[in-house]
């Protein structure tokens, strides 16, 4: 038998492969998830021999409720902040707030609300920042009035010329005594080690999200923070898509990226604050005090209405994907949609179906060019169903399309963190801001007509005469969407 094997050795590890792959199988399907996404890892399993095992192992397995977040979890129960508590809207002054200004989008509200207790905050001054060297320019000048701290929490951090200007500032504000507190992901971000020692010498505190090693690869390479929060003073808090590396600055990066993030001064930017901290207890393996100066009180800043929405594998429930869809299928007249990766789960790509078929116009922005050749596959495995129930769909054609928005009827408008993708849905943290607003809707739909002018219009006659092998890639990157 020994003599078998060794004769033919790569059969006989083909034989192990499958024996291992059947085993795995069966632990894929007992964990009951998304039938697309079982199906996937299944077929992986079946069509890629030993690649399929390493695709599951690194990427597939399933710690949604797995004791690594569990210690997160206590501290969700432990830190539910009084003023949350306190900022609830009953269930009859939402009804007076429907009728008042939130029309349908009131039952985006209820859903936050009664999910993950996120109440509707009022009193915010909310500016749209487009691109990177707005963005920077803006947090730039907040940073440096900065009096108290500053907490940034970032997917991307790179220490090139922005991440350089940056760290500059964070250490001169560290001299005049304001405490800074960085997150990073590990994966994400590039950290150096020299600009590391210069921020932990000025008694700058910061801390790699699951950071990868063997052999806890498998384990914590899949789920990742995707976040990029700042907040200043408990007061000022900054969201959207725009990371820290170079290439999202246009006056830095030949190449243009199209982005957007907001500026928030207001009651809304306590609920970032209470995610900040609550990622912090997590990385940092300690439970932070919680301090009056966190969570001040703030006069009327505005007019604008927000609301705070996360997700991440410490939740049971999906609420980012809850709010979208909620937002899809209560809309009225439109539904406009910016993101860079357009792989939408079945309860998405159903909804916008849906809404188109009973009138609402939906138009979406994706880019021409992706930075990902398989993701970019999959997103145009979608265009040819969707354009036949009337969906628009528009090819972004100036450079890198990176923003995540939406904008619902003339009253709401969503920007944050999520793509319209898989694992924003389901795997990554991440978080956006619902903005009840007519006057910020109305400055998002000029924004998104502005892009329109950069790009092409899919038609759907030339579409579906588009070339068999493109069809051949679409077919089989969408084979592997829920693993993209």
């Amino acid at each position: 038998m020994l003599e078998y094997l060794k004769a033919n050795w790569f059969q006989s590890l083909m034989i192990l492969n499958y024996i291992i792959a059947f085993i795995t199988a069966i632990f894929i399907i007992l964990h009951n998830r998304n039938p697309t996404t079982t199906l996937s890892y299944i077929l992986s399993l079946v069509l890629l021999p030993f690649v399929g095992l390493l695709i599951y192992f690194f990427f597939g397995q399933e710690y949604r409720k797995d004791k690594m977040f569990q210690r997160k979890k206590v501290f969700d129960s432990q830190i539910i902040k009084k003023w949350e508590r306190k900022l609830l809207i009953p269930e009859e002054k939402l009804d007076e707030y429907e009728a008042a200004f939130l029309d349908a989008n009131v039952n985006v509200v209820k859903i936050l609300q009664n999910n993950q207790k996120k109440p509707l905050m009022f009193g915010n001054d909310i500016k749209i920042l487009l691109n990177g060297d707005e963005k920077f320019e803006a947090l730039f000048e907040d940073i440096k009035n900065a009096k108290k701290h500053i907490h940034l929490e970032y997917y991307i951090l790179k220490f090139e010329k922005i991440g350089e200007k940056l760290i500059d500032l964070l250490c001169e504000k560290a001299k005049e005594g304001v405490k800074v507190r960085i997150i990073y992901d590990y994966v994400g971000s590039q950290i150096k080690k020299k600009g590391r020692q210069k921020l932990e010498q000025h008694g700058i505190e910061i801390y790699a999200f699951m950071q990868v090693w063997f052999p806890n690869l498998t384990r914590k390479l899949n789920y990742r923070d995707h976040r990029k929060i700042v907040i200043i003073d408990g007061e000022i808090g900054y969201v959207g898509g725009i990371n820290i590396c170079d290439e999202y600055v246009n006056s830095i990066n030949n190449h243009f990226w199209r982005d957007t993030h907001l500026r928030i001064r207001g009651n809304t930017v306590k609920s970032l604050q209470s995610h900040f901290l609550l990622m912090w207890n997590f990385v940092s393996e300690q439970e932070i005090e919680i301090i009056d100066e966190f969570f001040p009180e703030m006069e009327n800043c505005g007019e604008v209405a927000a609301q705070v929405a996360v997700s991440g594998p410490d939740s049971n429930y999906p609420h980012i994907m809850q709010a979208i869809f909620t937002a899809i299928t209560t809309a009225e007249e439109s539904i406009l949609i910016t993101t860079p990766y357009f792989i939408p789960n079945e309860e998405i790509y159903t909804a916008l179906i849906t809404a188109a078929r009973r009138g609402v116009e939906v138009k979406i922005i994706i880019p021409k060019e992706n930075d990902s050749w398989a993701a970019k596959y999959a997103s145009t495995s979608y265009i040819e169903s969707l354009l036949e129930a009337g969906i628009q769909f528009y090819f972004y054609t100036k450079g890198m399309v990176h923003a995540k928005t939406m904008v619902i009827d003339n009253d709401l408008s969503i920007v944050g963190t999520s793509n319209m993708d898989y694992r924003s849905f389901e795997i990554n943290f991440e978080v956006i801001v619902l903005v009840y607003n007519k006057s910020v809707s109305q400055q998002m739909i000029q924004i998104f007509e502005d892009d329109i002018k950069d790009c092409e219009e899919v038609v759907y006659k030339q579409w579906i005469e588009r070339p068999l092998s493109k069809k051949l890639k679409e077919s089989f990157c969408r084979l592997w969407a829920p693993l993209l």
